[in-house]
């Protein structure tokens, strides 16, 4: 009987798919499936029911659960307990960040991290917010810098490090720039430019009811602003972005936040990596 073997078990248990628990351990399906297997041949038993939409746990398996998952959490602890005795950790940290984000900040976090743990592998990918945090669930990230929209992500903590307000933004010589504030309804007759659908601040304007045309998408919110600058509509864009351009108040606000999966990640590493972030932002 192998840990790995365990973890597999554990993984497809809990998202009741062989599909997500390969994702969320990052090994092909089929491997996934071979070691479940060899599992159950030693134990001379079917853990899985394989049968329906979704897998689900035998008998034997609900049985077998609970000691497989102590099993993972003593390893867990006993790599604990030699990284506090000797001062040393390892591992691999996987970071998610938005878009155009907070890059100054995190890449920040990353490389005071680093310094202090040298030993420990540390990558960093960009997505959208959506993907971010179904990164995250799954288990394919450990943390990410995110913008959350109009409700936490479901099965996700958060630390937010930034709280600005979302704003329409136009050029100085536009018919909009003698005024201070806007609705989400008085932007219908413009023609708009706003970060793509699966970002936090496209989600605060669907929650709010958008009803403009948008004319102009882009994943920067500086190419928002140029886009803009230029006069082909009106940027909404979260204020420290809007530069030289005439910011309307729109009464909405958004937040970029470091994000993990609830309960925290399984690496020590990742977990070493969020208690520093937070102590810093």
């Amino acid at each position: 009987m192998e840990l790995r073997q365990l973890e597999y078990f554990v993984a497809v248990a809990e998202e009741a798919s062989f599909t997500r628990a390969a994702e969320r351990v990052l090994v092909a399906q089929s491997g996934v499936s071979a070691q479940v297997r060899r599992l159950e041949r030693e134990l001379g038993t079917e853990l899985l029911d394989r049968s329906g939409r979704t897998v689900t746990l035998t008998e034997a398996g609900a049985a077998v659960l609970p000691f497989a998952r102590d099993a993972l959490s003593a390893v867990r602890g006993v790599r604990g307990a030699v990284e506090r005795l000797t001062g040393l950790l390892r591992g691999h940290v996987r970071v998610g960040m938005i878009t155009a984000g907070p890059a100054q900040l995190l890449t920040g976090l990353l490389a005071e991290f680093y310094a202090a743990h040298p030993g420990v592998e540390m990558t960093l990918t960009e997505a959208p917010s959506d993907e971010l945090f179904a990164a995250l669930r799954s288990g394919a990230l450990d943390v990410a810098c995110a913008s959350l929209g109009p409700g936490a992500p479901e099965g996700i903590d958060t630390h937010v490090v930034i709280d600005a307000p979302v704003v329409a933004a136009v050029a100085p010589d536009h018919e909009l720039a003698r005024r201070s504030s806007i609705t989400v309804d008085e932007l219908a007759p413009y023609p708009l430019i706003c970060l793509p659908r699966g970002t936090g601040v496209r989600a605060l304007l669907d929650d709010a009811g958008l009803r403009g045309r948008v004319a102009f998408e882009a994943s920067d919110p500086g190419v928002l602003a140029q886009l803009a600058a230029r006069g082909l509509g009106v940027a909404i864009l979260p204020e420290p972005a809007v530069g030289e351009l005439h910011a309307l108040q729109l009464g909405l606000r958004g937040q970029v936040a470091l994000a993990w999966r609830e309960g925290g990640p399984s690496s020590a590493a990742a977990r070493a990596f969020i208690s520093h972030a937070r102590g810093s932002v």
